[in-house]
């Protein structure tokens, strides 16, 4: 009967260990701009040497603290193997939105634009709005600033309490009739 209590208990202790880490994780996130970026990286490093080697969150983890302290060119690789190994949920969406960003960043826009486009027909969560503006920046830095004004636009419209309906149209207006 001991086997089968510690076998219960495994799951339990393993759910709260993750649960702890994740807090540790977001502690850490929310006190980037009280470390220099050598002790934010490090501390970032310790965290995810927690994790198997081959964890999905481990390499998502490392590549936006690389990110977050200027290092796109580094962080581009570990956001791809962390979306190959299979990031799941929310961080799966957030690797898109950063690694298209920092594709961006490097010049290489053509490459977000194609990424944040595929990723508006994947799903619909809280995070739509932030791979419209990122989109937005990607169009901006590819020659189509009317597509990009219409989704900002678009974006921006459905927070409004008054001229909603008013401003969609107008931004599917500007995104309909490309500029003369």
């Amino acid at each position: 009967m001991s086997n089968k209590r510690s076998r219960s208990e495994s799951p339990n202790l393993e759910q709260r260990n993750s649960i702890e880490w994740e807090q540790r994780v977001s502690d850490l996130w929310a006190s980037i701009d009280d470390h220099s970026e050598e002790e934010f990286l490090t501390r970032m490093e310790r965290l995810v040497a927690e994790l198997p080697t081959d964890s999905a969150v481990a390499v998502f983890e490392r590549a936006a603290s690389l990110d977050s302290t200027g290092h796109s060119d580094l962080a581009v690789p570990l956001y791809r193997r962390a979306l190959e190994l299979g990031l799941p949920g929310e961080r799966r969406r957030r690797a898109v939105i950063q690694m298209a960003s920092s594709l961006r960043n490097m010049g290489r826009a053509s490459e977000s634009v194609v990424l944040l486009t595929a990723e508006r027909e994947v799903e619909s969560d809280d995070l739509d709005d932030a791979v419209s503006a990122f989109l937005a920046l990607a169009l901006v830095d590819t020659g189509r600033e009317r597509e990009a004004v219409s989704l900002a636009l678009t974006a921006l419209s459905r927070h409004m309490t008054r001229y909603r309906r008013s401003l969609a149209n107008y931004a599917q207006l500007i995104s309909d009739h490309p500029s003369t």
